[in-house]
């Protein structure tokens, strides 16, 4: 995490002059539970800690290991929230929040939360994730049905302009979300959704995906015949990896992977872990619940019949 030194003057500052060094490493503890700032130091626990000094290197650990937009997001929520019922008033956080949009974060008022800023870059981890990380996010598989075929049936630069534009669409449906596509191979990809309502983030982009893809089939598709897409669409643990190879051995994607085999063509299939907690007016888009290889899953498809 690459944080300006100039842009975390601000906290150090918020820091020292809002809370006590107790508080300060209380707080470094609820996003890095085993800080201890003793460690870092090398003093004796329990010496005395000047604050100023205790702020420096609390943000300065933050930075440097990966923490610090979370501890920012940390110090939001509990100024808004207060900690174990007490309040805490954050002199100086609003020029905190400021310094980080302008290393180039978006911050979203209502989550409290930051996000890369995808007018300026679309990474992986979005900015965010470290080497290792395991966090609840939503997965969504796509499969191009009878690829083998269509590739034997067309010419390489149609199959890859076709390709290409199905990418766009893709890439489009899942950015838009905050999501972001994690592995793009000849036949299929997969995506990730972290932010938000994520699980909500994956179904619409698996819709937006069929959605665009009935209307390309009729007007632009240079193919000889219509692509065709399977799509599943999960929720569960992920642990991020730099490596994509890495990245698709995640359980819940493979368990994404299943759902996609249980879709029939240009077909979004969604665990019951998906639209359990969605509303009515949502789940209605979909078929009845089936079961089959022990899943609970519904089926939406363009034109489905109720």
């Amino acid at each position: 995490m690459n944080i300006k030194y100039a842009n975390t003057v601000c906290c150090r500052k918020c820091l020292q002059l809002s809370l006590t060094v107790e508080m300060m490493i209380r707080f470094a503890q609820l996003v890095y539970p085993n800080y201890d700032i003793y460690k870092r130091t090398g003093l004796k626990e329990g010496m005395p800690i000047p604050n100023q000094n205790a702020a420096e290197r609390i943000v300065a650990d933050m930075v440097k290991d990966g923490y610090y937009v979370d501890f920012v997001e940390a110090l939001v929520r509990v100024d808004r929230e207060g900690l174990m019922g007490r309040r805490h008033e954050l002199k100086g956080l609003s020029n905190v929040v400021s310094s980080l949009i302008s290393e180039g974060y978006s911050f979203d008022k209502v989550s409290g939360l930051f996000f890369e800023n995808q007018q300026k870059q679309i990474s992986h981890n979005w900015g965010r994730l470290k080497e290792g990380d395991e966090r609840k996010m939503a997965v969504l598989r796509i499969d191009i049905a009878g690829n083998s075929t269509l590739v034997k049936n067309n010419p390489r630069q149609k199959i890859e302009q076709a390709y290409n534009d199905l990418r766009n669409i893709v890439n489009q449906a899942v950015t838009s979300r905050l999501g972001r596509l994690w592995s793009w191979e000849g036949d299929g990809a997969f995506a990730a959704f972290l932010f938000g309502s994520a699980d909500r983030m994956a179904i619409y982009a698996g819709m937006e995906i069929l959605h665009e893809l009935f209307f390309y089939n009729r007007v632009w598709n240079p193919l000889k015949s219509p692509i065709n897409l399977r799509l599943g669409a999960h929720v569960g643990q992920v642990r991020y990896s730099s490596s994509e190879l890495e990245r698709i051995k995640n359980g819940t994607v493979k368990e994404a992977m299943v759902l996609e085999a249980l879709a029939g063509n240009n077909t979004l299939c969604v665990s019951y872990a998906m639209y359990a907690p969605m509303e009515q007016h949502i789940t209605d888009l979909f078929s009845s619940e089936k079961t089959a290889r022990g899943w609970k899953y519904r089926l939406y498809k363009m034109g489905i019949e109720k």
